[in-house]
């Protein structure tokens, strides 16, 4: 932990001096308890360390067997760790410390590539193997850790973040026009692609093997479709879903220091501080403490949860930390797009960097949050579908009847056609039907639409390829909607973003919803237990019944925060409408920039407008003062 770097040549031409440390040095907030290198000729390593449990403090990187035939970097940590240990020692594997990078460095010499089948966690790793000349790298089953990397047919660069790579002296500046073209279509595709030509993102539970023909990439993990349960009774799979998600918030909460904990009063991080506190007093968390956070939105009535947040601390007897929202000047959003000539973030996304601070400042080093809930324990009304495919003619009526009394017959009738018989057509045919099954988008404009014509060009020709394929090649329909999640290229921009901005403030960042159990156990449990009616989330608000308070167990609401975006671009009109237009004439449409300003904070675009602009904006800032 927290970050790693490298340059491996395969031509045999030796590292030159300093060159790896300069890439470390870029990223200091991710080392602040010691940066780290080690070098054999054409081979440099680099670790940035932040200790955030036990087991770190023994822990040393780079890490080399007792020969050095085999060097570690991880940035990660091991869930199953005590699991794992109890295999190894089993194996007679030699463990020299309790650290969890000794487990990882021991389970690759005991199983090779197949090691990461044993290993739970957030991890992003390189091992350089010089029995066989080669660095095998590989990224968590979500995607929680980042690792970039650039091949240029001699030379493998590898870092935690791109920047590092890009400022090589051999790495050509060159746009990447196709990622652009996705984030102002705001139409995401590409899991491994960065704004920059060259430099790839390893996507998440793929493993990749480099060497002197070059990167062999491999995918290693993905739920299981098949997977059942067995269980007859709801009641079962509640309290299986309990047990299964105390487990992970335990494991997760393994810390040196007092762990943080986002609680915004909502269903998912309430239930994560909820789930945590309740093993604290059993002394059954493995941190010394936990504290709680929230944001401070006394002064924007669509943003404000504090009553939601407070409830959760009364009803618990804790007091729950209210930091205000950070607000930076658009100039820091500037200026750090050309830092890490990466996409800064959202302003809505940027105003909990106060709560990481505030934490880091209290001598917390881990942040647990609710990312991950909406994705994993809400749910769809694809359990019409799942009903009529299994001829469950029961289950089929007690939806009708509770959609019925809850939102009519007319919108019951709706989605029994909408998610009961059209996910059951064949693909050709939903793809005829969509347009008057689905009607328009509304909510949404029409992204593309301010788009030069070569920009869509890329979007509908060149980008076509990373369409999500196979969505047929399912068990149930309901898992359709959940293998979109998982390879949602929006998603993993986010987790990677959010990622840097905790590594920013000295924290690590982990997400019990995003747990592969977790995942797993969603693909395993039809759709019915998650999505009632109106109630959304149901199996796990029965789950967290005695942990919260009935007010947000029965909350239905979601504050926005639109206020974010809205600070920021009601100062920038000239900017956005006169100055950005005139340098990126070759991206967008001028005239159609000032019909999005136009639709601002108008409700029937739900914030499309705002979040376009935004976009236009940091595009245009990662990409200036580029180095030829």
């Amino acid at each position: 932990m927290s970050g790693i770097a490298g340059i491996i040549h395969f031509d045999g031409a030796p590292v030159a001096p300093g060159l790896v440390e300069a890439m470390t040095s870029a990223m200091p907030y991710r080392g602040p308890d010691g940066i780290h290198h080690w070098s054999r000729g054409s081979v440099a390593l680099g670790q940035c360390m932040l200790r955030t449990t036990p087991e770190s403090l023994e822990e040393h990187q780079p890490l080399p067997n007792e020969d050095e035939s085999l060097v570690l970097v991880l940035d990660g940590r091991v869930d199953n760790w005590e699991e794992l240990r109890r295999e190894l020692l089993a194996r007679g594997a030699a463990l020299r410390d309790r650290s969890d990078a000794e487990l990882v460095l021991r389970a690759y010499e005991s199983w090779g590539r197949e090691c990461l089948h044993h290993i739970d966690g957030d991890f992003a790793l390189v091992i350089w193997d010089a029995r066989r000349r080669e660095a095998f790298c590989a990224r968590d089953r979500v995607g929680n850790k980042p690792l970039h990397y650039r091949w240029d047919g001699k030379t493998l660069a590898f870092a935690s973040e791109l920047h590092p790579i890009l400022a090589l002296p051999w790495v050509k500046q060159e746009f990447n026009e196709g990622m652009l073209a996705e984030f102002l279509a705001a139409d995401w595709l590409s899991r491994d692609e960065t704004f920059w030509l060259g430099i790839m993102r390893l996507m998440a539970a793929h493993r990749m093997a480099v060497g002197a023909t070059g990167p062999r990439l491999e995918k290693y993990w993905a739920p299981d479709l098949w997977v059942t349960l067995p269980y007859t009774r709801d009641e079962e799979f509640i309290e299986h879903y309990r047990e299964l998600f105390t487990d992970v918030v335990r494991r997760m909460s393994r810390s040196c220091h007092p762990v943080a904990c986002e609680v915004s009063g909502g269903l998912d991080s309430s239930a994560v501080f909820a789930v945590a506190e309740n093993l604290r007093r059993q002394d059954r968390l493995p941190a010394p403490a936990i504290d709680g956070y929230a944001l401070d939105f006394h002064d924007d009535v669509d943003a404000n949860e504090l009553a939601y947040g407070r409830a959760v601390g009364r009803f618990l007897g804790v007091t729950i930390h209210e930091i205000s929202p950070t607000t930076m000047p658009t100039s820091v959003y500037r200026e750090t797009a050309s830092f890490y000539r990466d996409f800064p973030g959202y302003p809505n996304g940027i105003m909990g960097l106060g709560v990481r601070e505030g934490a880091r400042a209290r001598g917390s080093r881990v942040l647990l949050t609710g990312i991950g809930g909406d994705e994993w324990v809400d749910g769809s009304r694809t359990y019409y579908a799942e009903a009529l495919a299994a001829r469950h003619w029961t289950n089929l009526y007690a939806h009708l009847t509770v959609d019925r009394r809850e939102m009519g017959l007319p919108s019951a009738l709706r989605y029994l056609l909408q998610y009961g018989m059209y996910p059951l057509l064949p693909l050709a045919v939903r793809g005829t039907l969509r347009k008057f099954i689905i009607g328009s988008r509304m909510g949404r404009l029409n992204t593309e639409a301010w788009l030069t014509p070569n920009l869509r060009r890329l979007m509908n020709v060149r980008r076509a390829k990373y369409r999500v394929a196979g969505k047929d090649r399912v068990r149930r329909v309901g898992q359709r909607v959940l293998n979109f999640i998982l390879s949602d290229a929006y998603s993993a921009f986010a987790r990677e973003s959010e990622e840097r901005l905790s590594s920013s403030a000295g924290l690590e960042m982990r997400r019990p919803f995003f747990d592969p159990r977790m995942i797993q156990f969603c693909f395993a449990t039809p759709e019915r237990l998650r999505l009632r009616g109106r109630i959304g989330k149901a199996m796990h608000r029965q789950a967290m019944i005695g942990l919260l308070p009935e007010t947000v167990l029965s909350r239905e609401t979601k504050a926005s925060f639109m206020i974010a975006f809205r600070r920021h671009l009601e100062d920038m009109t000239e900017i956005l409408t006169e100055q950005i237009p005139a340098r990126r004439c070759l991206w967008i449409r001028p005239t159609a920039v000032g019909a999005y300003c136009a639709r601002q904070g108008n409700p029937k675009y739900s914030g499309w407008p705002e979040l376009m602009l935004w976009t236009l904006f940091t595009c245009d800032a990662i990409c200036r003062n580029v180095r030829d």
